[in-house]
């Protein structure tokens, strides 16, 4: 027979009839946990003896030198949308003269959220760095409850706790609009990013904005919503194209969807611009190689990996300094599209 073996907190949470993430706060000290799930937690660490990885190893004031990049996306997004390997980029250059490896962690459905929060609570890596931001989602606070150094891309909200950098997404998406009317559009649509995210929010807030200063109109009828792929900007450039055949501009909030829109305006026989312009936003290689190029505006994005790691770096040296939230400028790079 062989040895016998060790427990882990999927054990524990087994013994005690509660989630991972419980017993990933109780040993943490979260209080955010019930008194009674805490005791069955507490027995049921006892009765299995179950020690976490670093205290075994005795590391449970030093360091793993290992940083993970969490995305909480498909293969699929991570492979066509340009944003996240300039982010990674960024990221590996900011880490490239220190001793810390780089581990890219994919979180797409429940079982890899409970691996992630397993390896926090066993301190296998020394902070997080987390991309694609969505406001319910339960990581952000989780990690925050763990007290391991966390730092976003982007924000939950507003009035985001943790550090973070992020683009002038409502400065930028003002830009684009200012620009489209200097060029003499009077009916300007929008296609927005997912709504559950503060980016894509913001760059309707600057959208909207825009038009209202200049007494133009801002209807729910000129709003599209898709979902940062090249199919979601088809579908929803041919729903605004349903609603409001007059339109003469989109504002698109990525580029990956602004490549849909071009391809649904061409299959409707608009011409673009002298029908619809079209601007994007990101200023990727995509908007290089659209058909006509594509005015977009330019986010730093390699700048933002670059900075998020500089701060969790600096955070992870020191657990208690001030959290940094910190927005970069945006440029507008004029193309064909408009």
């Amino acid at each position: 027979m062989g040895a016998r073996q060790r427990p882990t907190i999927k054990t524990v949470a087994a013994r005690a009839g509660v989630g991972r993430t419980t017993v990933s706060r109780v040993i943490n000290g979260s209080e955010l946990v019930s008194e009674k799930a805490r005791e069955a937690v507490l027995a049921a660490i006892a009765e299995l003896k179950y020690v976490p990885n670093s205290v075994a190893r005795g590391l449970v004031t030093s360091r793993t030198n290992s940083i993970a990049l969490v995305i909480p996306e498909s293969e699929s997004r991570l492979g066509s949308e340009p944003y996240f390997s300039a982010v990674i980029r960024g990221v590996s250059t900011a880490l490239a003269r220190t001793r810390m490896q780089l581990q890219l962690v994919l979180v797409r459905d429940q079982a890899e959220r409970d691996q992630l929060t397993e390896s926090v609570a066993e301190r296998r890596v020394d902070g997080v760095l987390l991309v694609s931001v969505h406001e319910h989602d339960p990581l952000p606070g989780l990690l925050e409850d763990m007290g391991l150094p966390t730092v976003l891309a982007g924000r939950r909200s507003p009035a985001e706790s943790l550090s973070h950098v992020h683009s002038d997404n409502a400065g930028g998406a003002a830009a684009a609009v200012g620009h489209l009317l200097a060029r003499g559009r009077r009916t300007i649509a929008t296609i927005t990013g997912p709504v559950d995210m503060d980016v894509s929010r913001s760059r309707l807030q600057g959208w909207r904005e825009a038009l209202e200063k200049a007494d133009h109109e801002t209807s729910d009828r000129l709003v599209a919503s898709g979902d940062f792929t090249e199919e979601g900007g088809e579908a929803a450039m041919r729903s605004l194209l349903e609603q409001v055949p007059s339109l003469d501009a989109v504002f698109v909030a990525s580029d990956v969807m602004a490549a849909g829109a071009l391809v649904e305006l061409r299959r409707q026989g608009r011409a673009v611009p002298d029908d619809v312009a079209v601007v994007g936003f990101d200023d990727s290689i995509i908007a290089r190689h659209t058909n006509p190029s594509l005015t977009s505006v330019r986010q730093p994005v390699e700048e933002i990996g670059n900075r998020i790691a500089h701060i969790l770096l600096e955070e992870i040296g020191d657990p208690d300094g001030p959290r940094r939230h910190v927005v970069l400028p945006t440029e507008l790079v004029v193309r064909e599209s408009s």
